[in-house]
């Protein structure tokens, strides 16, 4: 019983949205999705995210508020791609006469596969991931384009009388992201080094689209632990290429990082998969674009010679 008051305590405030009559009502399942959906749907929306900043979306589960709002809403995005193992189960419980709409809103993006060798050793944990695809498909501003594309047709399916609106709130983000795109492509084309070593295997993306290769010192899912061989071979890697920085990301401990940087002489800097928002990065105003720019910053500190 105790344990329980103390894991409902620590879930901190949870999705603290309420339906609102004649608004387009969505339900999102974490961050990202949640600021493009804010973005894209304006005064004619009204969105809820489910995941409270600061909780890893690979293992979070719903409560009976989540079932209630999203039965009553109009549209439901996930991400997709295996992220959110429960969502399956999660809209089989949803209310019979609910009229809302899922959209998986990675569709469309060619997914990564996953190196089968590097997930063996979580067999016991019910394969979080069917297939060992990346689900971390918004971490590159490349696929973010493909994701608010596919909500906005989402939101005209729904609401088709608000076309223009959505149209017009689409095409503003669409060209943030391209900007985004833009300044990842030009500046990360200069820089002489592409090895990238991260703590959480969740920039695939990033890295296909931009020309780098990650290393990570985990798999897919933050919480398998590596094996003595892995952290060899990259420690290994780390020495013979001369890299100076292993990255971490601040949801995750850094200890594996901190223990591989300390051994090889690197330093330990933040990469930032965007996932949520802590309560500084809150209070700060800091958004998606604003962590993807930090992580740019960081990136060119770690790819000069």
């Amino acid at each position: 019983m105790l344990l329980t008051i103390l894991l409902a305590a620590g879930c901190g405030p949870q999705s603290q949205g309420k339906i609102v009559e004649g608004k387009v009502n969505v339900v999102t399942t974490f961050y990202p999705i949640y600021e493009f959906a804010k973005a894209i749907g304006g005064e004619n929306a009204n969105v809820i995210n489910l995941l409270p900043a600061g909780v890893e979306p690979h293992d979070w589960t719903p409560r009976s508020q989540d079932i209630v709002n999203t039965s009553k809403a109009q549209l439901f995005f996930y991400n997709g791609a295996g992220l959110e193992g429960w969502v399956p189960q999660f809209l089989k419980g949803l209310n019979r006469d609910t009229k809302v709409k899922s959209y998986e809103v990675s569709r469309g993006i060619k997914l990564i596969e996953a190196d089968e060798d590097e997930e063996h050793h979580d067999e016991g944990e019910g394969h979080k991931h069917q297939h060992h695809v990346d689900p971390h498909t918004w971490v590159s501003p490349k696929s973010a384009m493909i994701m608010v594309e596919n909500m906005k047709n989402s939101f005209i399916e729904a609401d088709p009388a608000h076309q223009e609106g959505y149209t017009s709130r689409y095409l503003e983000l669409r060209k943030k992201l391209e900007d985004l795109d833009q300044e990842f492509s030009s500046k990360l084309d200069e820089m002489p080094r592409k090895e990238i070593v991260v703590s959480h295997e969740a920039f695939g993306y990033l890295a296909r689209d931009y020309g780098l290769t990650q290393h990570a010192i985990m798999g897919l899912s933050p919480d398998a632990e590596p094996r003595a061989r892995d952290l060899l071979q990259l420690s290994t890697l780390v020495k013979e290429e001369g890299i100076h920085f292993i990255f971490f990301e601040e949801l995750v401990s850094d200890r594996l990082a901190k223990t591989l940087a300390s051994e090889t002489g690197a330093e330990v800097l933040v990469l930032n998969p965007v996932e949520g928002l802590t309560e500084e990065q809150l209070k700060r105003g800091d958004d998606y674009f604003s962590l993807m720019r930090n992580n740019l910053t960081n990136l060119i500190l770690a790819l000069q010679e």
